[in-house]
């Protein structure tokens, strides 16, 4: 039995001093350890001893600046995960997966999944469905979480030596995206929390991830989770529809928070599990010490929102993979099984009161959506968050806009583009914009607020 605490005493020392040489260390401990054994307590005990593996197997402290934006933009899901997962329907079901029964069962399983997801009935994962599941939705979730952190990368909120928790992990999208977004030298403790058969996907991924993310994975449900914490980041993808009541799972991920840690939630941007998740995110944010980091910012001081809250960002298409391309093609319906869009809704939200752009509204300046009954066909100056791309289906632009108060749907319509109001067309979603002379009207078809951006209006990006 090796002495641990004698291991990790010298390793404390020397990292002080030198790369930490296993070969080094066993010449310390009482008995001469071989050196893999202290490299294996080492490997271990990296996380808390905030030591990096480097290739030549000696060990050195990991770097304390944050994780700087990566450029993220996948354009296609790597060949390495992909030939992972196709290793495993091959185990399963033979070189000619996709064809014959097999190919059939797991066609009708990506049908029933979709189904079954769009009419939010519960889904059981049994090894065949998370195998179905795999295939369709590793590729899109892989990217999307990506672009979810570059809102914290960008100001400098994501460490390097950081202890994730992934609940409702499934077969691992999330936990591969976050893998490959981080740098090579970051230091990662990976909890997931999956009970279902999903689990064994995720385990057998994981196996290609870097030897610096250390990874655990919990097969309990959620809400039986002890959240022992601290993490640095909680994410709860794609799964907050799939709990029976998923407030008082986010509420005790939000206490297992480290100081300055984040939880990024995520959902698929369809209806239900877009509004669901904005429920979530009201309820959590309500009457607790919890602020809405990004994107639905809210701008008036002691408001809430109340609209719907259908809100979704979408992200360059990334390129069916070949797994999902070998499944569809052999299916007779054209693109049925690709899956290259990533379109999501997000809220991330934290505990110490940090927000994306510390920007306010001022009543002194500002019209206020809940008051913009008084103001309809008035121009008015507000202060609003884009939270969409264009969702006009042709015609006149137009994108969601919020300030945190409004009761309703607000939408910005750009009927007439001027030099003055380019701006609404180039800001990203989630920036802050300041419009100045917009004309106020009501829509009685849709039930919504136009806010029309005409040539004499103007609209500036804020931050």
């Amino acid at each position: 039995m090796i002495d641990r605490e004698a291991v990790r005493s010298n390793a404390k020392y020397l990292r002080q001093v030198r790369p930490i040489d296993p070969d080094e260390i066993s010449e310390y401990v009482e008995g001469e350890p071989h050196p893999a054994v202290v490299r294996r307590v080492l490997r271990e005990e990296a996380y808390d001893l905030g030591l990096f593996e480097r290739e030549d197997g000696t060990f050195v402290p990991v770097e304390t600046d944050p994780v700087s934006a990566p450029g993220w933009e996948p354009e296609a899901f790597p060949d390495r995960y992909a030939h992972a997962l196709e290793d495993l329907l091959v185990g399963r079901y033979g070189a000619n997966w996709h064809r014959g029964d097999s190919g059939d069962r797991l066609r009708e399983v990506i049908r029933r999944l979709k189904a079954d997801y769009y009419a939010q009935n519960p889904v059981e994962y049994d090894d065949e469905v998370a195998l179905g599941y795999a295939v369709y939705h590793l590729s899109d979730y892989y990217a999307a979480v990506g672009y979810v952190l570059d809102d914290l990368v960008e100001q400098s909120l994501l460490p390097r030596h950081l202890r994730v928790l992934d609940i409702g992990a499934g077969v691992g999208g999330p936990a591969l995206g976050l893998h490959d977004y981080l740098p090579d030298d970051a230091v990662v403790d990976y909890h997931a929390v999956e009970p279902s058969a999903a689990a064994d996907v995720l385990d057998a991924l994981l196996d290609g991830t870097r030897r610096n993310f250390r990874s655990t994975i919990h097969r309990e449900r959620a809400e039986a989770f002890a959240f022992d914490g601290p993490y640095d980041l909680v994410v709860c993808a794609n799964v907050l529809s799939e709990l029976d009541d998923p407030v008082p799972v986010v509420e005790d991920a939000l206490d297992a928070l480290a100081d300055g840690g984040t939880l990024a939630a995520i959902a698929p941007a369809d209806l239900e599990t877009s509004t669901g998740l904005r429920s979530v995110e009201r309820a959590v944010a309500d009457g607790r010490n919890v602020t809405v980091y990004a994107p639905t910012l809210r701008l008036w001081p002691g408001m809430a929102p109340e609209d719907r809250g259908w809100s979704f960002d979408e992200r360059p298409r990334i390129a069916a993979p070949s797994f999902q391309r070998r499944l569809d093609d052999a299916g007779g319906e054209p693109g049925t099984f690709r899956n290259e869009t990533v379109k999501f809704s997000y809220s991330l939200l934290r505990t110490d009161g940090t927000r994306r752009v510390d920007v306010r509204a001022d009543r002194s300046r500002h019209a206020r959506m809940a008051d913009m009954d008084d103001h309809v066909t008035d121009r008015i100056d507000l202060l609003a968050v884009k939270l969409s791309r264009n969702l006009a289906d042709g015609g006149n632009p137009l994108f969601k806009i919020g300030d945190g108060s409004e009761r309703l749907e607000h939408y910005a319509v750009l009927t007439r583009e001027s030099g003055l109001n380019r701006d609404l067309l180039r800001a990203d979603y989630g920036a802050v914009c300041q419009f100045e002379n917009v004309l106020a009207l009501w829509n009685d078809d849709e039930g919504a607020y136009n806010l029309v951006v005409d040539a004499e209006a103007v609209v500036d990006v804020v931050a």
